[in-house]
């Protein structure tokens, strides 16, 4: 029965070409334009680190003493108050990081001096975030204290310096130090990359090399970033009047999470009783890693208003694919009069005129699919840093052809329902 349905279906699809055609188009622009951004929405606000994000926390501590802020609350820490909580080391992983420059003098011949975005952090950094490593290791606590100059280098970097052959155990000049190279880091691309500052390149951009920070700021190595002062002390990275470094921690469980911001709460109290915060009117907040995404607007929310308006022009395009169903279904009413005066029954009508809703549905749905991979092309020459992420995936190629055919079916429910109630007497007394 259901061929019999289908090759009724087509004759009638090729019988009205134009019409098809129109609706099939319609369908098509639709999907595609709201797949092009479901898809970019997708990718963007998926899960950087699925199994371990719910472990993740980001402390944030109103450590402003001047009123001239808003009242808003620093994205950063300054360096004494990361020196008390790393030593506090309530968490059960615990990192401070900022993002900075290196200048790289390669060994090879003809080979010039690059320089190399990575980040400059604590131990734990590499445990805390289960960093992969095809070689070597991070460096340890006691590495931290004594300002080793040893460097763990990413795959592309380790390869460009190194060819082939691993780093591990040389010598790469960074600036003005030599460091030798301890580890190398495999396949590891957070998007976004959660732990910097808004701003600082979230998609897009991998660290090339990690360096401990202590040594890093012993040498006086570029750092990027916000770097907000206030008060009349000088403006310097080791002042209690400067932010400017990130710290993230890692609690197991979430009792371990209340405890530790009992614990932020108690620290925060007992700085104001010794004079500073004192005009910091927001309590210490600790966020989890999604919320903490959510918190700082990763997403731009003109994506979010592109995608909406997306869904608009779609639900337009069916409500026009509803417009032409009508007017095609009820054209053929002498046609439906002499099937049911033959014996049809209105399911059979309706079966049928479904099957050909789905047909024009999968078309306008493979033609979407095509659009949309058209606009994320378009999206990848884009400059922004999160363009390189628009690419459609298995589970939104699928989703694509499901959405085309569910919405054209659902576009075709009212005409179907209206065909199946023309009188047939009535109808076949004019032909």
């Amino acid at each position: 029965m259901f061929g019999y349905y289908l090759e009724l279906a087509l004759r009638s699809l090729k019988r009205n070409r134009v019409i098809t055609a129109l609706m099939v188009l319609a369908i098509g622009l639709g999907i595609g334009a709201s797949m092009t951004m479901i898809t970019v929405l997708h990718v963007m606000s998926g899960d950087p680190l699925p199994g371990l994000s719910s472990q993740l926390y980001v402390p944030m501590l109103n450590v402003w003493s001047s009123s001239g802020h808003g009242g808003n609350t620093p994205d950063g820490f300054t360096w004494p108050d990361v020196q008390n909580l790393l030593r506090a080391h309530r968490a059960d992983a615990q990192a401070a990081m900022a993002e900075g420059v290196a200048a790289v003098h390669p060994t090879q011949p003809g080979v010039g001096v690059f320089f190399a975005v990575g980040q400059f952090t604590t131990a734990e950094f590499f445990s805390m975030f289960d960093v992969p490593f095809r070689a070597g290791h991070g460096w340890t606590a006691q590495q931290d204290q004594a300002r080793a100059r040893v460097v763990v280098l990413n795959s592309r970097l380790d390869h460009k310096l190194f060819g082939n052959r691993t780093g591990i155990g040389q010598t790469v000049q960074l600036g003005d130090a030599a460091f030798r190279v301890i580890g190398v880091l495999d396949d590891w691309n957070l998007q976004p990359d959660f732990y910097r500052q808004k701003g600082n390149h979230l998609y897009g951009q991998r660290d090339q090399l990690f360096l401990p920070l202590q040594t890093a700021l012993a040498l006086h190595m570029p750092m990027n970033g916000h770097f907000s002062c206030w008060g009349d002390g000088a403006e310097s990275r080791t002042s209690n009047q400067c932010t400017w470094v990130q710290f993230w921690v890692r609690l197991d469980n979430p009792v371990k999470a209340l405890a530790y911001g009992h614990f932020l709460d108690n620290y925060w109290q007992q700085q104001k009783a010794h004079g500073r915060f004192q005009n910091a009117g927001h309590p210490p907040h600790l966020y989890g890693l999604m919320s903490w995404l959510a918190h700082e607007h990763i997403i731009p929310d003109t994506l979010a208003m592109q995608m909406w308006l997306a869904i608009g022009f779609l639900i337009v395009c069916m409500l026009s694919v509803v417009a032409l169903l009508l007017a095609k279904f009820l054209r053929r009413s002498g046609e439906i009069s002499v099937r049911r005066a033959m014996g049809a029954k209105r399911r059979d009508i309706f079966m049928q005129f479904g099957i050909e809703s789905a047909l024009i549905g999968t078309a306008g749905g493979l033609l979407g699919l095509m659009l949309a991979q058209l606009g994320l092309w378009s999206i990848r020459q884009r400059p922004e840093g999160y363009a390189q992420l628009a690419q459609m995936d298995v589970m939104m190629l699928v989703g694509t052809v499901v959405l085309a055919i569910v919405a054209s079916v659902l576009a075709g429910l009212l005409p179907a329902w209206r065909a199946c109630q023309v009188p047939p007497a009535l109808q076949l007394k004019t032909l």
